[in-house]
């Protein structure tokens, strides 16, 4: 049994990227696994503000949001799972500020478990090469925390809410979170 944790980055409530989140959750529950999802568009959540006081003032982080809901969680964590849409050709800024507060992990003071990570996005391009810059993103920040690539699905040509459901992409969601 895993530990996973599910960030979700899209601002719309059931929009395509959030459905492959639960298609992928319903298949890691299948498998015995416990699963958290934490949408972030539903989060108060502030960037990083370069503050370096990581650990320091006897919490986390000095930034007092959402984000410290989900601390306890992430330190558990073996696997992430960062679900988006593609904007301009990378993660939404929903999901780009909850990855920019990870460098509180950055500082050394205290590390993640997160062994494995697994990137989920949706697409109205019907341009495969469109996901080149997210996937980059994505392989740049594996490499920097010594992360294994789970997975990467990549769903194109989904514009309108519920679109990823003519498509393979939450069979794949679920065969990825059965799997993993």
């Amino acid at each position: 049994m895993k530990n996973i944790v599910i960030i979700t980055g899209s601002p719309r409530k059931n929009g395509n990227s959030g459905l492959l989140a639960k298609a992928f959750m319903e298949g890691a529950k299948e498998a015995g696994d416990n699963v958290f999802l934490f949408e972030t568009a539903d989060k108060n959540l502030s960037p990083c503000i370069a503050c370096e006081t990581c650990f320091s003032k006897g919490q986390t982080c000095s930034i007092s949001d959402d984000f410290s809901g989900i601390i306890p969680i992430l330190e558990k964590a073996e696997v992430i799972v960062f679900s988006t849409p593609l904007y301009w050709f990378t993660f939404s800024s929903q999901i780009k500020m909850f990855i920019d507060r990870l460098y509180l992990y950055s500082s050394g003071k205290k590390k993640l478990n997160i062994k494995k990570a697994v990137l989920m996005v949706t697409a109205a391009t019907d341009d495969i090469n469109d996901f080149d810059g997210i996937i980059k993103s994505f392989e740049l920040i594996l490499n920097y925390t010594k992360w294994e690539n789970a997975g990467i699905l990549a769903v194109p040509n989904v514009s309108d809410p519920g679109d990823v459901k003519k498509t393979d992409g939450l069979i794949k969601a679920k065969e990825l979170g059965l799997n993993i």
